[in-house]
């Protein structure tokens, strides 16, 4: 059977003010019990409860009810979501604002956008205008229903009114009954004033049917037998393992004994009403079972969620001191603590709040250990760069001198300290590492030239290195010329210096090998690495891990994005170009990854150290 809603709950006891004389007596001693029940059954036991929601989940159920046919009906839940979002935005903005505040930012700077923030309120625009128009419809159908209802009012007034002859009284009265019990809810405003006129012509009725008793006593067994098909099934209630479900069907039961199995005959109406009243008692003491059971569940929950919350605590304060892996373990382990905490149900209501309350400062306790564990790194991260700036002031210095007995080793203790000195910030590091290893390289450069002055025939290495670069500044584009550049790579690579008043001609170089590889659309890992000295491979392979790192960011922030859509298929003609630049970065950092690869494979084959017999080869930018 289907419960009944709220609005026939308010029909149901407005009605019982205006019954039939002959029932005014059993109604009036039943309608303490029936709005006693109505009061019980208007506790929802099992409310959802957002708060404890992530916003993206929230969101999610936000973008259910947009999609939804019947979005405008679901105003409440709706609004619960939405108050729940916004405190959780409340929330989240409040621990970035400490964040920045914490990384040295000016609070009256502080500005903070979210695209998830962003989609609840198109969400939240979407379902007002769905809304209005639910409402609207809703304001016709009533009006429709409006009319209906006075049609089936003037129909019972002509049944003792203007009744024809050979009407069967009997069957005329159950099909009004029927179409008023059919009829659709009308507007709040008109409902009392049209119940009452409903009720009035009814009790009309049964003044007129008193007069004629084959039509009485056929209404009086009518009424009985749905008396005793409404106890039949009360009966079966009691055994119902469901509580809540046997709480609304009675509801719904005390509505049709009502509209529908009154009257009765004398002898029968007290008794059955005894009955059936009995039996709703025996189905209301069961609401203590309901009661025990989510206290129950309730308990449990909270002692879950208070084992959780102490497991964050751990995680906050480390028995040994913390370093990075720690940190970066322990926020994936706080991930799936806080989802765990929240898909867990709900607790006693008078300790829901105090729990919540300390699993947001125990969360917030956990960032602020992980912060101040950071901004601590940073500050030593800071201090190490001032000492590379240190080396890399004195390298430059020095990087001019020929007194090769005291540069040498000097520039040895350099490197050595450089390389025990710690991590820097990561926006810093490319940049100190190029100015350290360029003066490194410019004194041991000079340093070479002493022994290599008398050995390499400079000048003809600069008659070879002009013949490619005419030959390379004549490549078009065509099908063999990435070979062809290739080779003209590899065979610059392996010739020796040149002149000191030539040198430019390796800028020169440089700059129309990337015109012929633009032209040509090469990628910067297709170029070969032939005659590489090691120095060169490991700069090389040092700048294509940072290429990498930084296309995986970018692979990374598109799949993000994608996320965000509820349907992120290819099919969708919207994210067609967001699936093209992923697919091509994804192919670009597959290149990446493979010539890293191979420039390793060859950096651990043993070879022949050539750095003291060839000068640094052109790198690519």
């Amino acid at each position: 059977m289907a419960s009944i809603d709220n609005n026939q709950n308010e029909e149901l006891k407005a009605n019982q003010s205006t019954e039939h004389p002959q029932q005014a007596g059993q109604a009036a001693e039943h309608h303490e019990h029936v709005a006693d029940h109505d009061e019980d059954t208007d506790h929802d036991f099992h409310a959802e409860d957002y708060t404890h929601l992530s916003m993206e989940d929230i969101a999610k159920e936000a973008e259910n009810i947009v999609n939804s046919a019947n979005a405008g009906s679901q105003t409440k839940k709706f609004g619960e979501l939405r108050d729940a979002f916004n405190a959780a935005w409340e929330e989240e903005l409040k621990d970035k604002k400490e964040a920045y505040i914490a990384d040295g930012g000016d609070p009256d700077n502080f500005e903070y956008q979210s695209p998830l923030r962003s989609k609840f309120n198109a969400l939240s625009n979407i379902f007002k205008e769905k809304q209005e128009s639910y409402h609207k419809e809703v304001e016709k159908e009533q009006a429709e229903n409006l009319l209906q209802r006075r049609s089936i009012i003037e129909k019972l007034k002509n049944l003792y009114t203007n009744t024809e002859a050979g009407t069967n009284l009997f069957k005329a009265i159950r099909e009004v009954k029927d179409e008023w019990q059919k009829a659709g809810q009308v507007a709040k405003s008109e409902f009392k004033t049209l119940s009452n006129d409903y009720f009035h012509h009814l009790n009309q009725f049964y003044q007129m049917l008193d007069l004629n008793k084959e039509y009485r006593e056929q209404e009086y067994a009518h009424n009985l037998e749905k008396r005793q098909h409404i106890i039949a099934r009360a009966k079966e209630l009691k055994d119902e393992p469901v509580v809540q479900k046997a709480l609304n069907e009675l509801q719904y039961l005390h509505k049709l004994w009502k509209e529908e199995a009154e009257p009765v005959a004398e002898e029968f109406r007290d008794s059955t009403w005894d009955e059936f009243k009995e039996i709703s008692n025996i189905i209301h003491q069961r609401k203590a079972e309901l009661f025990a059971q989510i206290e129950g569940d309730q308990k449990i929950n909270l002692e879950k969620k208070n084992e959780i919350i102490e497991k964050l605590k751990k995680l906050s304060n480390p028995e040994k001191e913390p370093a990075h892996s720690y940190w970066q373990s322990a926020i994936k382990k706080v991930e799936e603590l806080r989802n765990e905490f929240i898909s867990l149900g709900s607790v006693p209501k008078k300790l829901s709040n105090q729990n919540w309350t300390d699993f947001k400062e125990t969360l917030r306790a956990f960032n602020a250990s992980k912060n101040n564990f950071y901004k601590g790194l940073k500050k030593n991260q800071q201090e190490n760069l001032e000492r590379k700036l240190q080396l890399i002031q004195t390298a430059k210095d020095n990087q001019d001198s020929e007194d090769w007995d005291t540069a040498v080793p000097l520039f040895k203790k350099l490197q050595e300290e450089w390389k025990a000195v710690g991590h820097v910030p990561r926006s810093q590091s490319n940049r100190v590492w190029d100015e350290f290893r360029d003066a490194c390289n410019h004194f041991f450069a000079k340093f070479r030239e002493k022994g290599d002055a008398g050995t390499d025939d400079w000048r003809a290495n600069y008659k070879k290195k002009k013949a490619l670069l005419d030959e390379l500044k004549d490549i078009e584009e065509g099908e063999n010329s990435a070979e062809v550049i290739n080779r003209i790579k590899n065979e610059w690579n392996a010739i020796g210096k040149v002149p000191r008043d030539k040198i430019n001609i390796n800028t020169e170089f440089n700059k129309a090998l990337r015109s012929k590889m633009r032209l040509n659309r090469m990628k910067d890992y297709e170029l070969s690495d032939g005659n590489l000295s090691e120095t060169q491979l490991t700069d090389k392979a040092r700048k294509i891990k940072n290429q990498i790192s930084d296309m995986e960011s970018e692979v990374s922030k598109l799949e993000n994005n994608l996320a965000f859509f509820t349907n992120p298929t290819r099919e969708n003609p919207l994210l067609k170009a967001t699936y093209d630049s992923l697919d091509a970065k994804k192919e670009e950092l597959e290149g990446l990854r493979s010539k890293l690869h191979q420039i390793i494979t060859e950096h651990d084959q043993p070879k022949a150290d050539t750095s003291e017999e060839k000068e640094d080869k052109p790198t690519e930018e």
